[in-house]
């Protein structure tokens, strides 16, 4: 193999050759550089053709992956959203049987009486019996002939008492009777069970009797069974026809008798309910 340089050559000769060689490819690189500049311009177009399938496929991949997350995260919102519907309709249920609770309680029970909150767990299917099931017997101390009001007014009394469960007989029921007074002016009658649940009538009533309709009907607390000064029902209709001995006169119960689901046991007072 021959030798670069010849022999018989200085090295300080060979120095100085590679060290002005060196500066010349400088001085040429500096002068070439517009041409490379024009060069790659020329060439950019090329390049960017060349990876534009790359990109493409690139960018697809990205907006699938993209529109897969967007799906993915649209699924599991509306999830979301389903649950928290259901537990809004839950809270909103919630709410509807917390004011009705609290209505039952805020009723206008004496002072000293006891009073328990019993939920009715079945209806009577006789169309002739206006009867109830409550969750309430004999070791909640419920007694018989116990008075029952929802949250608007008298409901009706206990007439049936087992260990865990008591039969309640409503107001509008055709055997039952409560002894009741005019708010407006004190009148005394007994409203008795139409047969429906909208409708009491007031029997035996003379026809100069000061009862008008839209008066309101409470418990007078004759007899010991009810106490007084709950609504019972709100006269409707007074009918005094000529030759009639009585007039006929219905009313309207305060309770949601068709509707009823809480009612409220009520104790005359605390020692009675102790005593039973």
């Amino acid at each position: 193999m021959k030798p670069f340089f010849l022999r018989g050559i200085a090295l300080e000769y060979r120095l100085a050759m590679a060290v002005l060689f060196c500066l010349g490819l400088i001085f040429f690189n500096q002068q070439l550089a517009p041409v490379r500049s024009t060069l790659a311009t020329l060439v950019s177009p090329i390049q960017y053709l060349a990876a534009m399938p790359s990109n493409f496929f690139d960018g697809l991949s990205d907006n699938f992956a993209t529109r897969a997350n967007l799906l993915d995260d649209n699924k599991r919102l509306q999830q979301q959203q389903l649950l928290n519907s259901e537990r809004l309709l839950r809270l909103r249920h919630l709410e509807q049987e917390n004011q009705r609770l609290r209505a039952l309680l805020d009723s206008p029970t004496q002072v000293d009486s006891r009073r328990v909150v019993a939920e009715v767990i079945e209806v009577d299917q006789d169309p002739f019996k206006h009867q109830v099931m409550i969750n309430k017997g004999s070791s909640d101390r419920v007694y018989l002939g116990q008075p029952v009001l929802d949250s608007n007014g008298v409901v009706g009394q206990v007439i049936e008492v087992g260990q865990t469960a008591s039969r309640v007989l409503l107001i509008s029921d055709l055997t039952h009777a409560i002894p009741v007074r005019n708010s407006r002016n004190d009148v005394r009658a007994i409203a008795h069970g139409g047969g429906q649940t909208d409708i009491l009538e007031l029997p035996n009533v003379a026809m100069n009797t000061d009862l008008q309709e839209g008066d309101v009907l409470m418990t007078s607390g004759l007899g010991g069974r009810f106490p007084e000064g709950y609504p019972v029902a709100q006269i409707t209709s007074v009918v005094r026809a000529e030759g009639q001995t009585f007039a006929e006169i219905t009313a309207a119960p305060e309770a949601k008798l068709a509707r009823i689901r809480y009612l409220l046991l009520l104790w005359h007072n605390e020692e009675a309910a102790n005593d039973r």
